[in-house]
This record gives structure tokens, C-alpha cells and sequence, in this order.
């Protein structure tokens, strides 16, 4: 099971969001490209990228960060936010990025998603985030009525080979992830699961890694990480 960092950038600063609030912001670092190659020296197998600014505007308002990261740091990195459209997607693989995390167009642009899974087989993401059960698009602005095991399922059946699943509600909190919830959505599909949101502690690493999900591939950890309750390193030999 991969432990992935996750850097969520806003205004070209390395942030963390309180339960993707933008009104609860912390900025961590100004200085991402850093951050990048910390966590590869600490071991990260691939690092998590989030645009803040796209997911919330709908364009994406990072790449130049997000192509520094890729050619300054030589692992695999995944990239979300913002990503409306297959020049965006091109651009994306173009300039270095491993896979593309497609989120509100999975909802609101099945033809797109059908598009790039043909031309780029593993390495397109499904990210299903969601409150209450329900997908969350939009920068998580917009409650849909898509339940979160349904739309794993569709992703799963158009050729998908990995989806994101995030608990709004954990997201940010250091209160520890939704281990129901997230063994739901491992136990409904096939394809590799990388769980994300609330992560706190070693202990809560062990308990995924002992859930005995064989398609759990990952766990995402975010503000844990910046406010060194854990260290990478650690949490890496844990998932091991």
C-alpha cells in the first residue's frame, strides 16, 4: 500500500484547506517545488497535486508549479483541479504529469471521460469526492444527488483503473478517515482505491493496511504531514 503526500496548492503556495474551505486556509509553504523533493527524499513513491484555484474556478491556475514539480522530481506524480477538457489533459501528460485526476467531468462530461480513458489507458483518475455519501463537484461547491459506490462502479465499467475517494466531511481535520465508508466503496469495485481524507496518525495507516483490501492501493496524507503529527518516512514502513 503506497502512502502518497499530498501538496494542495492556492496562489502558488503550499496550503491545506479545512474541509476544503477557502475561507480556512493555512499556507504551509510558498515554496512547492520544495515540498515536492522533501517528500521524494522521505521516501514518496508519488506525490498527490491538487490546483485549488482550478478546482474552484474551473481552470487550472497552477501548471507552471505543477511542470516544475515534474521535471525537478523524478517520481510519478498525480494532478487534479480544474481539469475541464482534453487540451488540458494533453498539456498535462505532455509536460511530465503521470495521471490525471478527472473530478466534477465525471459527472458533467462523460464523453470527455470516455475520451481520454481510449487515449491514455491507466492514467486517468476518477477523484469521487463526497458529503454524506453523496459526489461532491464543482471545488466541492455542488452536492449532487450521484451517490459515491455508483459512480465508482460506472468508472470502473468505462476502463478506469484507479479512483480517489475523499470524505469531504474528514478532509483537513486530523480527526481520522471514514474506514466505513471507504471499505463501501473498496468492497464495490474491483479497480484500485486510493483512500484520502482525515489521516492523523501511524495507527490509522496500520488500520488500512490491516483491512485486508486487496484493491486498496493507497492512502493519500495531507495536513498530517505539515503539521508533523506524522513523518513520512514512518508512515511509509507502517503501510509496508
Amino acid at each position: 500500500m503506497l502512502v502518497i503526500p499530498a501538496i494542495d496548492l492556492r496562489n502558488g503556495n503550499c496550503v491545506r484547506l479545512f474541509q476544503g474551505k477557502f475561507n480556512k486556509e493555512t499556507i504551509y509553504s510558498r515554496k512547492p517545488v520544495t515540498v515536492a523533493q522533501l517528500w521524494k527524499q522521505q521516501g514518496a513513491a508519488r506525490i498527490h497535486i491538487v490546483d485549488l484555484d482550478g478546482a474552484f474556478s474551473g481552470t487550472m491556475k497552477n501548471r507552471s508549479i505543477i511542470y516544475n514539480i515534474a521535471e525537478m522530481v523524478d517520481i510519478p506524480i498525480q494532478v487534479g483541479g480544474g481539469i475541464r477538457n482534453y487540451k488540458t489533459v494533453k498539456e498535462l501528460i505532455e509536460n511530465g504529469v503521470s495521471r490525471v485526476i478527472i473530478g466534477s467531468s465525471a459527472i458533467n462530461d462523460r464523453e470527455l471521460l470516455e475520451k481520454i480513458i481510449l487515449k491514455w489507458p491507466g492514467r486517468i483518475i476518477v477523484g469521487i469526492d463526497s458529503s454524506s455519501g453523496k459526489v461532491a463537484i464543482g471545488g466541492w461547491k455542488d452536492i449532487t444527488d450521484k451517490p459515491a459506490a455508483e459512480l465508482a462502479g460506472e468508472a470502473e465499467e468505462m476502463g478506469v483503473k484507479e479512483i480517489i475517494v475523499t470524505d469531504i466531511e474528514k478532509d483537513g481535520t486530523l480527526k481520522g478517515p471514514n474506514f466505513k465508508w471507504i471499505k463501501k466503496i473498496a468492497r464495490a469495485v474491483s479497480i484500485s482505491v486510493i483512500a484520502s481524507g482525515g489521516v492523523s496518525s501511524l495507527e490509522e495507516i496500520k488500520k488500512f493496511k490491516n483491512m485486508n483490501l486487496d484493491n486498496l492501493f493507497g492512502v493519500i496524507v495531507g495536513k498530517a504531514l505539515y503539521s508533523r503529527d506524522i513523518k513520512l518516512s514512518d508512515a511509509i514502513a507502517a503501510a509496508q
